[in-house]
């Protein structure tokens, strides 16, 4: 079971603040550098483990993307044992990883004996946050991914999730990045028939726009309650892909 402490919460969401220049958004790079959070080995490992999963084979659901993707097991993991255990998803989200870390994460054995019916895509926020990408980049290295999963899997439906809303006030600058990205992310809907985009970030909102701690800690990360309103919306679309055929 995955876990994460609040001081790791607290300093993926510092390490926002120094950011690095971007790399190319839609080039496979592995991870090099060592965070308090999480080093590089521990990175490799996670891969690895993976890895293992992928050369089995056998998820009908695959989730693919950063620590908002691995925090479904965090914890209990309640809302992951309820609503997608059961339909025999694997769940690869690696904490801190950007476009680049996933597509080399594909290139190097996440794909591997998988041939999942329904992919589940988050991936974007670090790009935008600690790497400090324009909104056409990390939109090009979201697009990437999805155009890597079609290739990788060809019969599977893919659901891509627009970046989710961060930082707890809706004044954030932040905020608005995300919807640029997520405007240009919408286009990829109905993508050679397989592709579903979903922007359902205003689950997490209140009615003013701001986020509560009952929802995210941190602004970034979700709480339990967090997951419990995405299960609620993720969970029918994904068992209604699972029943229909793809065209």
């Amino acid at each position: 079971m995955r876990q994460i402490t609040s001081l790791l919460l607290l300093t993926m969401l510092s390490a926002s603040t120094t950011l690095l220049r971007a790399t190319d958004a839609a080039t496979p790079e592995p991870r090099t550098v060592d965070y308090e959070w999480m080093s590089v080995a521990t990175w490799k490992e996670k891969h690895a483990a993976d890895v293992a999963i992928a050369q089995k084979g056998g998820a009908d659901v695959l989730f693919v993307g950063d620590s908002i993707t691995e925090g479904w097991e965090w914890g209990e993991g309640e809302h992951w044992k309820k609503h997608f255990a059961p339909l025999g998803a694997a769940n690869f989200g690696v904490g801190g990883d950007t476009t680049q870390n996933l597509l080399w994460r594909l290139d190097n054995g996440d794909v591997g004996a998988l041939k999942p019916n329904v992919v589940v895509v988050l991936i974007g926020t670090n790009n935008l946050g600690r790497e400090n990408a324009t909104t056409a980049e990390a939109a090009r290295g979201v697009e990437a991914v999805v155009r890597k999963l079609r290739v990788a899997f060809p019969e599977a439906r893919i659901v891509l999730h627009g970046i989710f809303p961060c930082d707890y006030s809706p004044k954030a600058e932040v905020r608005q990045r995300v919807k640029e990205v997520n405007s240009l992310l919408a286009r990829l809907d109905g993508l050679d028939g397989k592709v579903v985009f979903r922007d359902i970030g205003a689950i997490f909102l209140e009615p003013d726009g701001s986020i509560l701690p009952v929802v995210s800690p941190d602004g970034l990360h979700l709480t339990p309650e967090g997951y419990r309103r995405w299960a609620s919306v993720l969970d029918p679309l994904v068992r209604e892909l699972l029943a229909s055929p793809a065209k």
